[in-house]
């Protein structure tokens, strides 16, 4: 999608897709990733999910890329309000960092976060970047990730459904594009998957399913 369209979406509080509690399949399955507590997860278009201080809490170090300041800013004044998180704030070129104790935060374009100024990182969780992105774009982005995340295993959350009932975002996202994607590089297992109960926002029968990719060994 345009970056006007999400700048639109969030000044207009049009936000149904963030979660107010922790994500299901991000509890259920984060042991499946193998890394330790300490590990630096990677959360690309992350809003002001509350998945982040659930990983904080933890003991996992994150590090996330928004494309909306408004999200970015409404994270940071919760997590000051909850558990007295302090932050600064640096402008790096056409980025903005949020920092505080094991967080980063890169406010901005997710194609002008280079492996520079993301750093290493030890796994990558998913819940709403991939779904969110129109498929001219899923190309270009499952691409610049394997460039961010290098070696980092990935748990991914998808859905499917009917994509003529329901325009999107976030949008479909079938079995066989999730191995387009990532199956030449990546082990991909399907840990989950399970029906929404009464449909996708009510509208149409929809699948949520959870994917571990596990790197390959070159």
């Amino acid at each position: 999608m345009e970056a006007e369209y999400w700048h639109q979406k969030w000044a207009a509080r049009d936000i149904g897709f963030h979660e107010g509690v922790v994500n299901s399949s991000l509890a259920n399955h984060i042991d499946q990733l193998g890394v330790p507590a300490a590990a630096r997860i990677f959360v690309p278009l992350c809003g002001k999910t509350r998945d982040i201080a659930w990983l904080l809490s933890r003991g996992y170090r994150v590090v996330g890329v928004e494309l909306s300041p408004v999200a970015v800013s409404e994270l940071f004044t919760e997590l000051f309000t909850e558990i007295g998180l302090a932050h600064t704030v640096e402008s790096v070129g056409d980025l903005r960092s949020y920092s505080a104790h094991n967080l980063v935060v890169w406010q901005g374009d997710f194609f002008a976060l280079t492996n520079a100024l993301l750093g290493d990182v030890d796994a990558v969780y998913d819940r709403a970047a991939l779904v969110a992105l129109a498929p001219p774009l899923r190309d270009q982005y499952t691409a610049h990730l394997k460039t961010l995340a290098e070696s980092a295993p990935q748990l991914l959350v998808t859905y499917e459904y009917d994509q003529s009932a329901f325009a999107g975002p976030p949008f479909s996202i079938s079995e066989a594009e999730v191995n387009r994607h990532y199956a030449c590089d990546y082990q991909v297992k399907l840990m989950a998957r399970e029906t929404i109960d009464g449909g996708f926002r009510g509208r149409v029968a929809a699948d949520i399913a959870t994917w571990l990719l596990e790197p390959r060994v070159q």
